[in-house]
């Protein structure tokens, strides 16, 4: 008797056990096992909160990459989410200032990146007006100088589709898809696009230990500088250098991450900021309507700049010596309380001190990401 209570034991153990995997990956309906996916995160990065009506699976990320692809998105079906986001330039839009519709209307902000988006905790789009990424994903859509399509009609042609109902039903356990769904789906797949390949980061400990040993020594001997003889570590120490009596720091990492380990290697605070661009966009103050965030855009991520051009919210700048150029001349314009640098100075850098602070930024560029065949379209 005593083994068939243990039998009996075991089995009501396993299948309760098998009612929790069920909630947390079955769909909606509860007869379709999906597959969960667990992201790459680096050694020392804060893992991400992913929400927990929208868990990653198998299935949901296949799902947003083909509909990430797809121009029936679009009202004439001849633009896609990837039209203005192409892998190949970091899912920017090919070097173009700004993106233009399918009614040939050119928009006012510059594509956006996409990878690492995980980490956003303060809004997508320059402005922050979307809250979530599955809120983001419908705004192109709808928007009448983009895709300019209804998200009724986007529903209405995804259940007329021959394959789209049964993906649906796979991923959320019913055919009957709604603008959330949609969302969901991209966002899933816009949450695999992790970007922590580059040479930087294959070389992270080695040179994060340089970078404190140079830096003493140049607060030591500023004569040290020019003794180190790698220019991305030469680029490194004008980077994070804290000191702003020091010749030799550019003042970047106060909104680009202050050192090169944690979640500071994302290489962007996530905060808005004003940094002088000449601009008749009044940026996050159209979306709060409180004056004070006028001019003020969402700091951008520093990686895969070498395939991201041009720069800035208006894309004004074509290239990231102009981006150097930009902060080290002199901002003229500069009405952010919040900025720790007062960038109305020119910095004191030499030419050859600019081209080590390039050399560093390049090599935050991560081929494999715009390689990588798990973003290309399916």
């Amino acid at each position: 008797m005593g083994n068939i209570y243990k039998t009996l034991f075991l089995a009501v153990f396993i299948w309760f056990a098998s009612c929790r995997i069920d909630k947390r990956f079955d769909n909606s309906n509860g007869n379709q096992i999906l597959t969960p996916y667990t992201l790459n995160i680096p050694a020392g990065i804060t893992a991400p909160v992913i929400p927990a009506d929208n868990p990653l699976t198998e299935e949901g990320i296949a799902l947003g990459r083909k509909l990430f692809y797809d121009k029936i998105l679009s009202a004439d079906n001849s633009q896609a989410c990837a039209t203005c986001h192409d892998l190949k330039f970091g899912f920017t839009d090919n070097n173009n200032s700004f993106s233009t519709g399918i009614d040939k209307i050119v928009g006012t902000r510059n594509a956006m990146p996409l990878f690492n988006l995980d980490w956003k905790t303060h809004g997508m789009f320059w402005d922050g007006r979307s809250p979530t990424m599955e809120t983001q994903v419908l705004g192109p859509i709808q928007n009448p100088i983009e895709m300019h399509q209804t998200l009724d009609a986007t529903v209405a042609k995804l259940k007329a589709h021959p394959e789209y109902p049964k993906l649906f039903k796979q991923v959320f356990g019913t055919a009957n898809i709604t603008p959330e769904m949609i969302g969901k789906a991209i966002a899933q797949f816009e949450r695999t696009m992790l970007s922590f390949n580059s040479t930087f980061d294959r070389n992270r400990l080695s040179l994060s230990r340089n970078l404190s040993i140079n830096l003493q020594k140049i607060a030591n001997d500023t004569n040290a500088f020019h003794k180190i003889s790698s220019s991305i570590e030469r680029g490194m120490v004008i980077f994070y250098s804290p000191d702003p009596t020091l010749r030799f720091s550019g003042h970047c990492s106060h909104c680009h991450g202050a050192k090169a380990s944690g979640n500071d290697i994302l290489f962007t605070d996530d905060r808005f900021h004003n940094n002088g661009l000449v601009t008749s966009d009044s940026g996050r103050m159209a979306f709060t309507k409180n004056p004070y965030d006028r001019g003020f855009f969402i700091t951008p991520s520093l990686r895969n700049l070498g395939f991201t051009a041009p720069y800035m919210h208006d894309g004004s700048l074509k290239t990231l010596k102009e981006v150097i150029d930009h902060y080290t001349n002199g901002v003229q314009n500069l009405s952010d309380p919040t900025t720790k640098t007062d960038f109305s100075k020119p910095l004191p850098l030499t030419q050859s001190d600019k081209d080590d602070l390039l050399n560093f930024l390049l090599s935050l560029n991560d081929t494999s990401f715009a390689e990588n065949p798990a973003f290309k379209a399916p």
